[in-house]
Order: C-alpha cells, then sequence, then structure tokens
C-alpha cells in the first residue's frame, strides 16, 4: 500500500503539472533547465576551440545528464498507471511507451546511451542530443498544439507533398530536356536537375545552378510561378489547421465554463478545474476574461 502512494506521489510530481505543488514546480524548473544546458552543451561542443579544452567536463555533464534523463524515463512508465485505474498495468505501460511524449523521452535517452556501447560519429551524436530540444514539448503547452494540428491534418499534407512531388519531378524531367545539352556538368540527368528543381519550387534560387538557353529560361520562369501556389498549400493548412484546433479549445472552456455557471457561482473546484482546462489549452488570460464576461451577460 505504501508503494501505491509513493508512486502516486511521483506522478503528480512529474505529470500533473499543478502550480501549487511546489516540489513538482521545481522539478518541472530543473527538468527544463536542464533541457536548456544540453542544447547549449551540444551548440559549443561544436567550437573546437571551446571542446578541446573542456572535453572531459562536456563528457561528465553529459553522462549526469543521460543518468537522470533514464531515471525520468523510467519513473514515468512506472507511475503513467496511475492517470487512470486499469486491471493490467503491463498493458497501460505498454501503451503510454508508445505515446509521442514517450518516445520524445526515449530518444533523450538512446542519444547518451549509444555511444556508451557503440562507436558513433561525433556528428550524428550531436545531432541526436540535439532532438532533446522536443522534450521542451511536454512543458509548453504550444508545441502540444502544434503537434495535434500536423496529426490532424496529416492526409492534406500528405496531398500536398505529393503535389510538390510532382511538380519537382516535372520541373526537373522539363530542365533535363532544355538544358541536357548546354550544360552537361549541371544538368545531365534528372537526379542531378532535381537539385534546381526544389531550389526553384521553393522559391529559395540559391543561384548556383541556373537555366542560360531560351526555353530553360522560360521553363524555369513558369515553374518559379507554379512553386509559389504548391510551397504555399502546407503554410495555408497549418494555418487552416491552427485556428480550427482554437476555436475548438475556447469551445470546449466555454462550455464547462457555462456549465459552472448554471447555477451562477463558480465554486472553487469548478475554478480549479477551468484554470486546469486553461492551461491544457494554452488559453491566454484575455481570452479566458472575454469568455467569463461574454458568458455572464448570457447567463
Amino acid at each position: 500500500m505504501k508503494s501505491f502512494s509513493i508512486r502516486k506521489r511521483i506522478w503528480e510530481i512529474l505529470e500533473t503539472n499543478n502550480p501549487n505543488d511546489k516540489f513538482s514546480y521545481y522539478t518541472d524548473i530543473l527538468l527544463i533547465s536542464l533541457i536548456i544546458l544540453n542544447i547549449i552543451a551540444v551548440l559549443l561542443e561544436t567550437v573546437d576551440s571551446i571542446y578541446n579544452k573542456y572535453a572531459l567536463e562536456f563528457l561528465i555533464f553529459e553522462r549526469i545528464s543521460t543518468a537522470i534523463f533514464l531515471i525520468e524515463y523510467i519513473l514515468r512508465i512506472w507511475v503513467c498507471v496511475e492517470a487512470k485505474a486499469k486491471k493490467n498495468n503491463l498493458i497501460a505501460r505498454l501503451k503510454y511507451a508508445s505515446t509521442w511524449p514517450a518516445i520524445i523521452d526515449l530518444l533523450a535517452v538512446l542519444s547518451g546511451l549509444l555511444p556508451m556501447f557503440f562507436d558513433v560519429d561525433l556528428r550524428i551524436l550531436r545531432a541526436l542530443r540535439m532532438l532533446r530540444l522536443l522534450k521542451f514539448s511536454r512543458y509548453f503547452k504550444v508545441m502540444n498544439l502544434l503537434l495535434g494540428v500536423l496529426k490532424e491534418e496529416k492526409q492534406s499534407f500528405l496531398a500536398a507533398m505529393f503535389l510538390l512531388t510532382i511538380a519537382m519531378l516535372i520541373a526537373s524531367t522539363g530542365i533535363y530536356i532544355f538544358e541536357k545539352d548546354a550544360q552537361p556538368e549541371k544538368f545531365g540527368s534528372i537526379p542531378e536537375a532535381m537539385w534546381w528543381a526544389i531550389a526553384t519550387l521553393t522559391t529559395i534560387g540559391y543561384g548556383d545552378v541556373t537555366p542560360i538557353t531560351s526555353m530553360g529560361k522560360f521553363f524555369g520562369a513558369i515553374i518559379a510561378i507554379i512553386g509559389i501556389g504548391v510551397v504555399a498549400l502546407p503554410s495555408g493548412i497549418l494555418a487552416s489547421g491552427f485556428t480550427d484546433q482554437l476555436k475548438r479549445r475556447q469551445s470546449k472552456y466555454e462550455n464547462e465554463l457555462n456549465k459552472a455557471l448554471q447555477d451562477g457561482i463558480i465554486t472553487s473546484s469548478e475554478r480549479n478545474k477551468l484554470t486546469k482546462i486553461a492551461e491544457d489549452m494554452n488559453l491566454s488570460e484575455d481570452q479566458i476574461k472575454t469568455m467569463e464576461k461574454k458568458l455572464k451577460e448570457i447567463n
């Protein structure tokens, strides 16, 4: 019974994000600070003069960070069953381990553990450790909002990527036909022409590879115009998804607020529930005040 109370307390510290729980609050601050320090360490390690001088200190810090992230990951797997009462704890833990936050935590641990057992290239190692930046999604709800939009709009994004792929293949094939004789070293094959197609469609236009024939320039101008519309599609989908997500979040808060105002008084328990919903949905104080004012006038 005692172990269950300890497990519940650890779950409250790691998962509930209660601002009134000082120990939970300072634990979050500690983990956020550790993530920031890890990112700074990765950046500084790429400066040879700094890394060569403090290589041992960087290694010690990395080992300590990995140990802390490993303990955190194990504890989260252990206490996740406290979120919902379930008969089979093993299945509950496996389901939690397959969630996006748990996968990010696992990657943060593996980026530190892999070099201990395998000979990993330093550049690859730094890239893996930079994935620890994703751990911020646990503490900043706006990142969860972005992930939610990407998940809901994945079909639209796939369709946009499919159109972009088709446009890239058409562009690289066309420019290959018009420029292969004039610039065989740059447009000698369709795969080589893909670099120009990507740079043109995304409107980056580095200028390192450009058409020189009249037909090539004309075709390039058409592709550049098409690229504006094709590349704008994902941006429009993302903006629309954000708007829909925010509207749904406000609607959910308004529904809960309307229930609380049925008797004309918001009790402390109702207020705590509303505060928790607002925090989970990343609603600002101005948004909350506006909704409360509007509903009070209606009621």
